[in-house]
């Protein structure tokens, strides 16, 4: 099977990497990929957010899957233009990525599916703000309706702070969602969808804060772990038969059948699980811990996605390990990211037992380094029998890379590990 893969950040790197030990896979093709995907895959330079370019790639590279990582291309219709050209992707439409492209639309979706969620207010102006500021009251959640790279939520107790992030998306000429806030850890659920049939993954928990203890600023996403010892029996098949199937449903109802991966943003309330956000695709980094417990192999099932097949294939198969994500962000991220400071060790870190890194913001130099090249910098994986025993890899792994000014959290999986149910997920999603 040839494969052309969409993206150049950490995901897309668990996914190259994921195809790659895939025998079913013949050759890979990435556009436009980073130093870490190149060393799996052939690289492609091409507008990953032009339609028409993707699809003239996927044709001259004669490909048999094209997979769509990222929710720009996903929501700007790439997906759409290599399907008129009659080769099979694995992503949804531009319709359809509007659950992600689109906080107010994908609340009309839920409450059509009855989908548990956060109650939303819509604000166009000032004056719908501050009315719906008043009338949640603190904590405040006020969400970017559009895509914001996983900065376009505030979750704070402070007004004005709401009400300043509010404004500032109302003057860009954006639409504010506020919603009542969530109690309750976080959890991430992904399901691979054909349209109809619905495919659970394992669920994870990312840490959006910059720094230990939920400190800092919202982050695209400064770690991941799965499994998560202190969720539910039966949380799984709870959320595919109250959420992810009943929005499938629904998107079908509407002509926009969903393909590809739906990834449920949820929170474990006190009430119950209520989704924080849909978003259209695979989510960094979760999928990076997530990935590297499938033992299914990853190419014939998005394949049977693409194709409306997902009905014919078993239950997914995973490793009873457990996986840990540590991200390595650049100096100043993420207020700011400076560019260009060489990395070492990442050779050293990956010849730690059980651990692997993954490129993010990463880029050739002109003396052929590998330097920095945006906020989150690296993923380093670590797997292991325990938590536990996943962190201590990761993290000694991580020891081994070299950035200067570079920062990670200290606290990934920490509470779960020590058996604790953590609490410090801030409900308000990636946005």
């Amino acid at each position: 099977m040839k494969i052309l893969l969409v993206g150049n950040g950490a995901r897309e790197h668990a996914l190259a990497r994921s195809l790659h030990l895939d025998p079913a896979v013949t050759e890979l093709h990435a556009a436009n990929g980073n130093p870490g995907i190149g060393r799996l895959a052939t690289l492609h330079t091409v507008d990953q957010n032009d339609g028409a370019s993707v699809a003239a790639l996927a044709a001259n590279v004669k490909a048999d899957l094209v997979i769509v990582g990222p929710e720009a291309p996903l929501v700007a219709g790439v997906a759409d233009a290599v399907r008129e050209i009659g080769i099979p992707v694995f992503g949804p439409s531009g319709a359809a990525a509007m659950l992600e492209g689109s906080k107010a639309f994908a609340k009309e979706v839920m409450e059509a599916a009855q989908v548990p969620t956060a109650a939303p207010r819509v604000c166009r102006d000032a004056a719908s703000l501050a009315a719906a500021l008043a009338e949640f009251g603190a904590p405040y959640v006020v969400k970017d309706d559009g895509l914001a790279a996983g900065k376009g939520v505030v979750v704070t107790t402070d007004l004005t702070e709401a009400t300043t992030h509010g404004a500032a998306i109302l003057d860009a000429g954006g639409t504010v969602v506020i919603e009542e806030f969530l109690d309750g850890p976080e959890v991430s659920l992904f399901c691979i969808c054909d349209g109809r049939t619905v495919k659970p993954l394992q669920p994870a928990q990312d840490f959006k804060r910059a720094y230990d203890g939920d400190a800092g600023l919202n982050t695209g996403g400064m770690g991941a772990y799965t499994p998560l010892p202190w969720a539910p029996d039966g949380l799984v098949d709870e959320v595919v038969r109250t959420v992810a199937q009943p929005t499938v449903d629904e998107m079908g109802r509407r002509g926009t059948p969903f393909v590809g991966v739906l990834y449920c943003g949820l929170a474990l309330t006190s009430r119950g699980v209520r989704v924080v956000e849909f978003n259209a695709r695979f989510g960094d980094p979760e999928t990076q811990s997530v990935l590297s417990r499938l033992e299914t192999p990853l190419a014939g099932v998005l394949l049977a996605a693409a194709e409306g097949r997902l009905h014919e294939l078993p239950d997914l198969e995973w490793s009873d390990d457990a996986s840990v994500t540590v991200v390595l962000a650049s100096h100043g991220y993420p207020e700011s990211a400076r560019s260009g400071d060489v990395i070492t060790g990442i050779d050293e870190a990956e010849a730690v037992d059980g651990a692997h890194v993954l490129h993010a913001g990463t880029a050739f130099n002109d003396a052929g380094e590998v330097v920095s090249a945006g906020g989150r910098v690296l993923s380093v994986v670590g797997r292991g029998t325990t938590l536990a025993a996943a962190r201590e890899v990761a993290y000694e792994a991580l020891g081994r890379i070299g950035l200067e000014g570079s920062h990670h959290r200290s606290d990934i999986a920490l509470a779960a590990s020590e058996g604790r149910t953590p609490t410090g997920a801030i409900p308000g999603g990636a946005a």
